[in-house]
């Protein structure tokens, strides 16, 4: 559906922003009336919730070729939710093993460049609709 293909450009897009240039510090609030700011915890989470459904949609009703065109944008958005899922269960959690720790590593290595994968594929993904592997 079209639907999901506009949600999966502009949603892969912003979480591509926050995960490669939306650091941790404060400094990258965008200062509006409402003080709207990219790195709210609520805001992340929302957007977790957001980007993996519509990946997880986007593999069961691609667009025109069955899988293969909608599957780096899906499989990128579910990667992202996993993100953002994993870093507001940190904000939230005391627990502290040795596995968190080294997926919490892990994540903390490769988010920038799941950000510019991200930025990458939804520009591709709207420049090029119909490509077969995007």
């Amino acid at each position: 559906m079209v639907q999901f293909y506009f949600l999966s450009i502009l949603l892969n897009g912003l979480t591509g922003y926050i995960l490669s240039f939306g650091g941790d510090e404060p400094e990258a609030a965008i200062e509006t009336s409402i003080r709207f700011s990219l790195n709210n915890n609520t805001f992340r989470l929302v957007l977790g919730i957001l980007i993996t459904i519509t990946g997880l949609l986007k593999i069961l009703a691609p667009i025109d070729i069955p899988v293969l065109g909608d599957l780096l944008p899906a499989l990128l958005g579910l990667a992202a939710g996993f993100v953002l899922f994993f870093e507001y269960y940190r904000g939230q959690s005391t627990v502290d093993s040795e596995k968190m720790i080294r997926l919490e590593e892990t994540i903390r290595r490769y988010k920038k460049w799941l950000g510019f994968a991200l930025l990458v594929s939804s520009a591709l993904h709207f420049l090029f609709p119909r490509a077969l592997f995007l």
